[in-house]
This record gives C-alpha cells, sequence and structure tokens, in this order.
C-alpha cells in the first residue's frame, strides 16, 4: 500500500509538471513582442500606400506614397530603401520618381524592355536635381523623410510605377507581399499589404475629386533592438554647484578594441585620421568615432548653469564623436518634469510632445534651417547647443536627488545611455549634512562607549 501511494503521487506530479509546460509553451505562442512599442510615440510608424490610378494593356499604373507618422524619428542620408515580392510575374515597365536598384533578367523580353525584371526589386528615391520630366510629386529628395513634428509637408516621399503581367481587374491583381522597409538600415519590421478604403485625390482647384481604382496599405513600425543591437548615443552631466562632471558611462556603446580590431576608434590628433577617412571612401556608413572611454557617436551634455531666484537655466550640448557622418534634421527628445514651465529656449526649435493626456513632461528640440540643422562630424564643429530657461514651480523645484536633470534623452529616435542616479552630481550642503549626521552618530557611539565602561568600574 505504501508504494502505491508513492507511486501515485509521483503520477501526479508528473502529470502537474506536464500541465505546466503546456501551459509556458501555449504563453510563449501568444506572447506578442513589443519591442516595437514607444511610450513617447504610441501610434508612430510609417505608412505605405499604393493606389492603383489606371489600367493598362496587361496591368496598371500606380503611385506609391510613403507616410513618415512617426513624431520625432526621421529618415536621413543615404535614405530609404522600399522592397517587396511579387505575388505573381509581374514586372515594372516604368518608374518615375524613383528607380529599381537593379534591373534584373529581362532577357525574355524581345524589343521593349522593363525597368525591373526581378521577382524581388528594391526601389530608392530618386537625387536632388533629377530633370523635372522623371519627377513626380514628393520625389527627388534622396530618400531623406522628415519627421512628423518636424516637417509634415516633407514628412511625405512618393514615386510613381508601369507594372506589367499583373492583371487588368480589382479581381485579378494580386496585392505583392513580404514587404521590406531600409530607412538606411534595418529596424524596420513591415505588416501584410491590406486592402483600403479607394484614395481621393483632389485637383489643385479644389472643384474636382478623382479617386483610385484600388488601395492598399502597408505599414511599418521601428525597434530600436532591430537597427542597432548597441546605443548609438549617451548622456553626460553637470552643474554649477559641483565641480564633478559626471561622464557617459564607461562602454556605453562599446569599449576601446583597438588591439584586436584595429581601426575601431581613432585619436583625434593621430596623423591616421586623414587616412582612415580618406580610405572609407564616400559609401561607407560605418561609424569611425573618436577614442572615448564611451565609443558612442553622439554625447549630449546637460549643465545647470545658473540658479536664479524665480528661474533657473541649463545649457544643452550635442557633440558628433562620428568623423564619417553628418547628421542633417537631427533631432533632441529629453524627458523632465519642469518642462512644463518652459520659459524660453534660444538657438533650437522646440515643440512640446505630450503623450498622456495632459502630462507635459516631454520636449522636442531640432536646428533651425540653415543654422545649425545639420550636425557637422567629429572635429572642432562637430556640435550644436542651446540654453533653456525654466520657472520654478516651488512646489516641486529641487536641486537635490538629481532632480534637475533629464529623466530620458533620445537622439533621432534612439534612447541614449544615461548615467547611474548615484553618480548624479550632489549638492555641497547634502554631503556637510552627511557629514554632520556621521559625526552625530559616531559621537554617540563614542558616549556610549565611555557611559558602559563607566558602568564596569
Amino acid at each position: 500500500m505504501e508504494f502505491c501511494l508513492s507511486s501515485s503521487s509521483r503520477s501526479i506530479t508528473r502529470f502537474g509538471n506536464l500541465v505546466i509546460l503546456i501551459a509556458f509553451l501555449i504563453s510563449l505562442m501568444c506572447f506578442k513582442s513589443t519591442d516595437a512599442y514607444d511610450a513617447l510615440d504610441p501610434n508612430g510608424n510609417i505608412t505605405i500606400k499604393w493606389d492603383i490610378i489606371s489600367w493598362t494593356p496587361d496591368g496598371y499604373n500606380a503611385v506609391v506614397t510613403i507616410y513618415n507618422f512617426q513624431k520625432y524619428r526621421h529618415i536621413q542620408a543615404p535614405g530609404w530603401q522600399l522592397g517587396w515580392t511579387w505575388a505573381k510575374k509581374e514586372v515594372i515597365w516604368s518608374a518615375t520618381g524613383g528607380q529599381a536598384t537593379e534591373q534584373g533578367d529581362c532577357s525574355r523580353f524581345k524589343g521593349n524592355i522593363p525597368h525591373c525584371c526581378k521577382r524581388d526589386p528594391t526601389i530608392v528615391d530618386l537625387l536632388p536635381g533629377t530633370p523635372y520630366n522623371q519627377q513626380t510629386a514628393n520625389c527627388c529628395k534622396g530618400g531623406v523623410i522628415s519627421s512628423w513634428v518636424q516637417d509634415p509637408q516633407k514628412a511625405v516621399s512618393s514615386f510613381q510605377l508601369g507594372v506589367g503581367q499583373a492583371g487588368t481587374s480589382n479581381k485579378t491583381v494580386r496585392l505583392p507581399k513580404n514587404f521590406t522597409l531600409q530607412a538606411p538600415g534595418p529596424g524596420y519590421t513591415c505588416g501584410p499589404a491590406k486592402k483600403g478604403k479607394p484614395s481621393k485625390f483632389p485637383t489643385p482647384d479644389g472643384r474636382r475629386v478623382t479617386q483610385a481604382l484600388m488601395t492598399w496599405n502597408v505599414t511599418c513600425t521601428y525597434s530600436q533592438f532591430l537597427a542597432q543591437k548597441t546605443p548609438t548615443c549617451c548622456v553626460s552631466l553637470s552643474s554649477f554647484y559641483n565641480d564633478t562632471i559626471v561622464n557617459c558611462p564607461t562602454c556605453a556603446c562599446g569599449c576601446k578594441n583597438n588591439i584586436t580590431k584595429p581601426g575601431t576608434c581613432v585619436e583625434p590628433d593621430s596623423p591616421f585620421l586623414a587616412s582612415a577617412l580618406v580610405s572609407s571612401g564616400k559609401n561607407d556608413n560605418n561609424p569611425l568615432v573618436r577614442c572615448t572611454e564611451h565609443m558612442c557617436p553622439i554625447r549630449v551634455h546637460w549643465h545647470i548653469k545658473t540658479n536664479y531666484k524665480e528661474y533657473w537655466r541649463v545649457k544643452l550640448t550635442i557633440q558628433n564623436f562620428n568623423y564619417r557622418m553628418n547628421y542633417s534634421q537631427w533631432n533632441l527628445v529629453v524627458q523632465h518634469p519642469n518642462f512644463d514651465n518652459l520659459t524660453q529656449i534660444f538657438s533650437f526649435n522646440y515643440e512640446p510632445l505630450v503623450s498622456y493626456g495632459s502630462i507635459n513632461d516631454t520636449a522636442m528640440f531640432w536646428g533651425i534651417k540653415f543654422y545649425n540643422d545639420l550636425l557637422m562630424q567629429g572635429g572642432p564643429f562637430g556640435n550644436v547647443q542651446s540654453e533653456i530657461i525654466f520657472q520654478k514651480d516651488k512646489s516641486r523645484f529641487t536641486f537635490e536627488k538629481g532632480w534637475a536633470f533629464p529623466r530620458r534623452v533620445y537622439f533621432n529616435g534612439d534612447n541614449c545611455v544615461m548615467p547611474p542616479p548615484d553618480a548624479y552630481p550632489y549638492l555641497p550642503n547634502a554631503s556637510a549634512h552627511s557629514a554632520l549626521t556621521l559625526l552625530h552618530s559616531l559621537t554617540a557611539v563614542l558616549v556610549s562607549l565611555i557611559l558602559l565602561y563607566s558602568h564596569t568600574l
């Protein structure tokens, strides 16, 4: 009987473990990744709209438009690349405002040769200065697209395609599959194409509206982890009330490793810097950064500059340590609880990002056009800076416990590495208070020991 009970207990235990294992596997199957979710821009995405505007003898003419609905993440040089896989044996007869990167094998065609015969074409934007007869609306910017807050009118890019061997009606056309978006590197994941309501196009005079024959949409979302396994920026801190400068965390974006991996960084006064830049080539987008302890291409410095009776002042500096790259149309997003009382800012454009109802604790900054909207590559001119004046809210303002420093900082949409909170510059009176407290404690212990010793005599 004792053996039977023991065997039964083991069976129940095994069954319970099996149930737990099955539940765990089901939870993994049902789990949805949230690495592309952005709390500051929960609805931000890039939407690709494909509008068929006319039928042709063996296909159709379409307008493909890329909308950047992200508040503060833009597409910088060398621009976007849009790819997909055809559902059948379609070809691209013509392209306006964009071009396929490869023609593919068009040997089966005699006479009139298509623009692209690849089953999985990749389209890029044309460059500025393209002849007028090859342009279309919102094209020819080299694939650079502004973020929605910085410039909504430039947050759009489009091109036209003449597609053949595709079917000539809504019932015979098949939607392309496997959309990909490089902007300019990885980071975006695109969902399947979905049919939507036909787009409408008003005429310039506003008196007539035409309609697409067929429309489908593709939504692409961004993940910093997919774009870059390591961070690309870091934050350093300083203040007027403490001589300590809190540098970026060591190895925030990687570690110096010129011994096993030569050329990963370069000293600014190195004679090899010029030769390294020349040998890199114009199309080399791999960063060549200044040798630092943090090894980040971008450093953001927050300095508490002045304390007034009713106001306080901050100096904000962005420095480029990348010798191979200019950051055009850069932007900076900072979280701090005092942004609801921002009084004045110099040298930068500013827009509040209110993502949580009426809570205004997030600010977006970007350069002024033709003045500092281009963050030059590493060197003496590789920085931009501004100063910010905040009005004090006496109910919560303090310099204690790091309150005056930012909570989070983003450069070009990527989260920057912050120093650990215990390393923030501290107030001198806080240090004196701590020393005084320690002195009182030691005095109390000493008195107790004297009293204890006197009682033992």
